[in-house]
């Protein structure tokens, strides 16, 4: 059992392996570059007439029976052949045409067939026998057209060429890719010189143009040199200037250090200036603080003081003079009462007429003889009160004169400027200028020239007699003098 197994198994295998060398036999594929051409049996294919008797198959695989079809390969790689063709022109002028032309055979199935009925044996002569076609109706073409006609339009040549092998080509189953035709030979130099006189005018207009160049070049380089000169004047006008800024630069910062020095010294100099000036202005409030003002305080303790001293030695004086004065009044009361007290008692005492007369008499006479002492009680007082007074006054003009002569000046006042204006009793006329300042200036003026208010202090102060008392007959303010009455001045003021 298990060997009848094994030959099944192996008849199984061999049969496998049968099939898949037969199926390889009988199994073509076609390349991409080729086509496969069966015959053997009776096919249709579309565009092809019935019964071609082959099939053609491209870019697949397919069944072929293997001892019944025949396959065969056919190309379609791109070919090539190179034309060299004898011509003679429209003019009678021989020619030779070098090209190429390149070609394969078509992609439909028409194109293939015609291929494989005329080239399937025969491949590799088929460039030849597309040379000889090309060759054939090169010669044609070129027989029509002259050399200018070639020289100038070469792509009607090929187009031509191309349109004539265009049916032939159809035929023989193949297409062109490309025609071109690379070079036309001429033997007899026809060519060189019909292009005589064009080489000719292109070499003197060649000359020309290069005569024209080398002048705009010679002009151009004029100009760049001119152009070189002139940037080198500018450059060299720029550097003298740069040069120039440089040295005044240096200069200046040569100068820079003196004149820092001197600046700062300067300020120094200033600031030594404030220094002092607020030093001066320190020392003279140190000195108003501690030598004007104390000096200030005590002058103005001493006035004081001696205006206190002299009001309280004149309220004094003033009150022992009342008192005295009321004390000889009183004296002189109690005197006159006694008295008139003595004579009412004589009176009424008295029986006869001769005693009451004596008795009247002593009596008015005791009146009398009391009412002088009381008088001269009373004109004693006054006087020592007055010489109280003028010694207290002497006193204070010793100790502080301006002051006495200040309050002498003030109470004769309006008697020194009467004074002072009698300077211009003769005066006419009168210009003031600046108004009322003009004014004041000009009696400020007269009363300095006249000396009126000095020579009245003088005055006041020459009629005081040694024992401070004034001079008899004389006036304690103008000297006893009657000033002349004050003149009407006109005055014009300009301002």
């Amino acid at each position: 059992m298990p060997m009848v197994v094994g030959v099944v198994a192996g008849a199984v295998v061999v049969a496998v392996l049968v099939l898949i060398g037969l199926f390889k036999m009988m199994w073509r594929v076609a390349e991409p570059n080729e086509a496969l051409i069966i015959s053997g049996s009776k096919h249709r294919t579309e565009g092809l007439e019935e019964g071609m008797g082959f099939r053609i198959v491209t870019g697949r695989g397919t069944m072929v029976l293997p001892g019944v079809q025949a396959v065969r390969k056919l190309s379609l790689d791109l070919n090539e052949t190179e034309l060299q063709v004898d011509c003679v022109t429209h003019q009678g002028i021989p020619l030779k045409v070098r090209g190429v032309v390149i070609f394969k055979v078509g992609d439909d199935f028409v194109s293939i067939a015609n291929a494989a009925r005329r080239f399937l044996d025969q491949q590799r002569l088929m460039s030849e026998r597309v040379h000889n076609v090309f060759a054939g109706h090169l010669r044609s073409i070129v027989g029509g057209l002259t050399v200018e006609d070639m020289i100038r339009d070469r792509e009607k040549l090929t187009g031509q060429t191309r349109a004539a092998c265009g049916t032939e080509m159809e035929k023989l189953g193949l297409i062109v890719d490309s025609l071109q035709i690379h070079e036309i030979e001429d033997p007899t130099g026809y060519i060189q010189n019909l292009a005589m006189p064009h080489a000719a005018a292109v070499q003197r207009d060649a000359r020309i143009a290069q005569a024209e160049a080398n002048r705009l070049a010679t002009e151009a380089e004029q100009q760049s040199f001119a152009r070189m000169a002139e940037a080198t004047r500018d450059s060299e006008i720029l550097q003298a200037g740069y040069q120039a800024e440089r040295d005044k630069a240096g200069a200046k910062a040569q100068q820079a250090g003196p004149l820092a020095a001197a600046a700062a010294r300067q300020e120094v100099v200033v600031q030594e200036t404030r220094v002092a000036e607020l030093e001066a202005h320190r020392r003279e409030q140190q000195l108003q603080a501690d030598v004007r003002k104390p000096a200030d305080a005590q002058a103005y303790e001493k006035r004081t003081l001696a205006e206190a001293e002299r009001d309280a030695r004149i309220s004094a004086a003033q009150a022992k003079a009342k008192e005295t004065e009321l004390a000889a009044a009183a004296e002189a009361t109690r005197v006159k009462a006694a008295a008139g007290a003595e004579a009412e008692a004589t009176k009424t005492r008295g029986a006869a007429s001769a005693s009451a007369t004596r008795a009247t008499g002593e009596a008015e006479a005791a009146a009398a003889q009391a009412r002088g002492l009381a008088e001269a009680e009373a004109t004693k007082a006054k006087g020592l009160a007055e010489a109280e007074a003028i010694k207290a006054r002497a006193a204070a003009l010793a100790e502080n004169q301006e002051a006495v002569v200040a309050q002498q000046l003030a109470e004769n006042w309006p008697e020194i400027v009467q004074a002072g204006a009698s300077a211009f009793g003769n005066v006419d006329n009168m210009v003031l200028l600046n108004g009322a300042d003009g004014m004041a200036e000009l009696f400020a003026k007269a009363l300095t020239m006249g000396g009126t208010g000095l020579g009245l202090a003088r005055q006041l102060l020459s009629s005081m007699n040694p024992n401070g008392s004034a001079e008899p007959g004389t006036s304690p303010s103008l000297n006893g003098a009657v000033p002349p009455a004050p003149q009407k001045v006109p005055v014009e003021q300009e301002g």
